[in-house]
């Protein structure tokens, strides 16, 4: 029998004919994690949580410094108190629009590109970054900068939310299963017909088990334990795919809107993308990714505090919202 073997920090991933993949057991079960309540952020809802999640992902993805998420979380809530209102003509600055109160009239984008608050804050961001020194304004200084506005006193009030929820949204989900090890369990291996670029992308993953958590860190060095890595749930799947040569986006409410989806837990393979809201996200915007290894088991990069590690699926099930699949 021909095997397939690959080194992974001191284990062995092997592929021969014969093991079946274990995902016994219905859904249900797995601990709930930490909601906003526990942040002490009960006095915002799901859908202005929802917000802040999406407006921070964007700053993510782009490239932006964490002061411009507080600035842009800040500006959010001034203009519209972290929600995505609808054009309401005079009651809401003639054509004003959205999380951000952008305007068509003023270039910021059509009225229905202004209903998505993704599509506004990659606005507010662009114009952030060509302020010449904004990373050294003051939180008010920064947001009058690109909004322009009537009132420009006004958003240094949201400084203490917005830095808050930005804390709340980057510390991750936590780590609430269980059942989680920072190695792979003794003789496993991987089904005989797992594709060449999903072994590349689940063993350089694995590579990174002990790897600390951060939000917004790259994982772009390929060194466990390195104390200069730093990994998020987005990066370490992002990375393990460009690793095997395969592009996917940074975030994950870009991730799970790509690849094809899988559409039952019954059907996980190797290599598929697992996608839950997590205590600041939500089922259309999940804000938590895993990569399904086999086994019944997912290597994540948790939260604050914790390292990347390998978890049992049967943890995430009632939670998981999403599966996409990318070979």
């Amino acid at each position: 029998m021909k095997k397939i073997v690959i080194t992974v920090v001191g284990m062995v991933l092997v592929s021969c004919l014969g093991l079946p993949v274990l995902l016994s057991g219905s859904l249900g079960g797995g601990a709930a994690c930490p909601g906003a309540d526990a942040r002490g952020l009960g006095a915002y809802d799901a859908e202005q949580l929802d917000i802040a999640g999406t407006i921070v992902d964007v700053g993510v993805a782009q490239g932006v410094p964490r002061w411009g998420w507080i600035v842009a979380v800040a500006t959010a809530l001034q203009e519209s108190g972290l929600r995505n209102l609808p054009h309401l003509g005079e009651a809401n600055d003639h054509d004003s629009v959205g999380v951000f109160q952008q305007r068509p009239s003023q270039g910021w984008g059509t009225t229905r590109q202004l209903t998505d608050p993704a599509y506004q804050a990659r606005g507010f961001y662009e114009r952030l970054l060509r302020v010449p020194g904004w990373q050294q304004m003051s939180l008010t200084e920064a947001a009058q900068a690109v909004q322009r506005s009537a009132y420009p006193d006004a958003y240094g009030r949201w400084a203490g939310d917005s830095h808050r929820l930005v804390d709340a949204v980057t510390s991750g989900p936590g780590s609430c299963e269980p059942a989680a090890s920072a190695s792979l369990p003794h003789g496993f291996t991987l089904p005989p017909a797992t594709p060449a670029p999903v072994v590349a992308a689940i063993s350089w993953a694995l590579r990174q088990l002990g790897t600390p958590y951060a939000f917004g860190g790259s994982c772009t060095d390929p060194h466990a334990g390195n104390p200069n890595t730093q990994c998020d749930c987005s990066s370490l799947v992002q990375q393990a795919y460009r690793a095997a040569g395969i592009s996917i986006p940074r975030v994950t409410t870009d991730q799970v809107r790509t690849g094809r989806g899988v559409p039952s837990p019954q059907l996980l393979e190797p290599g598929d993308l697992v996608f839950i809201p997590g205590s600041m996200g939500s089922p259309r915007n999940p804000r938590h990714v895993g990569m399904y290894i086999g086994a019944g088991m997912i290597v994540q990069a948790p939260a604050a505090g914790d390292v990347i590690k390998i978890s049992q699926l049967e943890g995430w099930r009632r939670d998981i919202v999403a599966i996409r699949r990318f070979i």
